[in-house]
């Protein structure tokens, strides 16, 4: 059956380290088992700025990116052309809303064999590679592999577009174990971090601490439930952290910075026998005296990658308001200004900039 969506849209590709551009491309089709979806929103994830800026994870030797590739991985659309047996596999139909996770697994590799999907060792997410084109544009395909997720009607449209970071939010906290007592502290309040403040709200921990540099976003992390906010540019967080706790230190330390000096801060500021969780994606190496992990403290340290399992929560919350992620979203831009919106995030303006094509 031939399409009836238009030939051509308006798209943000990716050539390039700083070489992002807006281009008329063709619009997808959807093949069998495919959905094609008019995007809504998108937004500009702090993964994003590093592949902008040409970091050594995406660009180095063994980079991630492989363009040309339309941009995004934070995306929220509707439904408008499904391929042959489409509706059936992914419980979708013209008109509803729907979102595919971030990353595409192959179903062919060990860890999508046993499950583990999210740790697919192909690792194909949209936004970088030019077999997986991303959400900064008009129209996306979700391909048969997808992991697609019907959003409800009722969802603020433009709220949804933060599925995805608070879904990565969710897992994040889920690998803290975080018990009903426990002093739980969250490092970076971005996007993410927030996220994890409003979803280490919902554990009910015993004290829930956010430190950040920028008074804004702490601000808002004490909208979203934090207990007491910190910031390292005014005060000695590690000191204070250690003072409310009788010299031990907290109990779960969750890093969603990115920046080197959380992670050594973490070290000094948790208890022995902790959880330490690492999410935040560094421009660079981070180095740091391991001996504090094992002899010193004999730390638990879980990594934390993309959000598994984690997006009907995430979907549930959006729409509910459980977790309140209405003041998250702090610009929203046309395709036309994505340079701007990649600026704002760069320097730290704001918080989540969506592009709304």
């Amino acid at each position: 059956m031939e399409s009836k969506l238009p030939k051509k849209m308006r798209a943000v590709v990716l050539h390039g380290p700083g070489d992002y551009r807006l281009e008329e491309v063709p619009v997808p089709c959807a093949g069998k088992e495919e959905i094609i979806v008019k995007v809504i929103a998108a937004g500009i994830c702090a993964g994003d700025v590093k592949c902008w800026k040409g970091t050594e994870m995406f660009w180095g030797e063994k980079g991630y990116a492989n363009p040309p590739a339309i941009a995004g991985h934070e995306f929220i659309g509707e439904v408008v052309e499904l391929g042959e047996g489409a509706a059936e596999k992914h419980g979708v139909k013209i008109g509803e809303l729907a979102i595919s996770e971030q990353i595409v697994p192959c179903g062919e590799c060990r860890f999508c064999k046993s499950g583990k999907y999210w740790q697919c060792f192909v690792h194909d997410i949209y936004g970088f590679r030019k077999q997986l084109n991303g959400g900064m544009a008009e129209y996306i395909k979700y391909p048969a592999r997808s992991v697609t997720h019907k959003v409800p009607g009722s969802i603020d449209r433009i709220q949804a577009a933060l599925i995805e970071p608070l879904a990565c939010s969710i897992h994040a906290v889920d690998r803290g174990n975080i018990g009903s007592e426990d002093v739980v502290v969250i490092a970076g309040c971005g996007t993410l971090g927030l996220g994890m403040v409003g979803a280490a709200r919902l554990k009910n921990p015993g004290k829930l601490i956010a430190v950040d540099v920028q008074d804004l976003r702490l601000e808002i992390a004490k909208y979203m439930g934090a207990d007491l906010t910190l910031n390292p540019r005014k005060e000695d967080v590690i000191k204070k952290v250690l003072d409310m706790t009788g010299g031990y230190g907290c109990d779960v330390y969750v890093e969603a910075s990115g920046h080197p000096s959380a992670v050594k801060q973490g070290l000094q500021m948790i208890r022995r026998l902790g959880t330490f969780v690492e999410f935040g994606v560094f421009a660079g190496e981070t180095s740091v005296d391991w001996t504090v992990i094992g002899d010193g403290k004999e730390l638990d340290i879980r990594g934390s990658h993309l959000g598994p399992g984690t997006y009907p929560a995430a979907i549930d919350c959006i729409n509910t308001q459980k977790i309140k992620t209405d003041k998250i979203i702090t610009h929203r831009l046309p395709l036309e200004k994505f340079k701007e919106g990649f600026e704002l995030m760069a320097h730290g303006e704001g918080i989540k900039i969506v592009l709304v094509p």
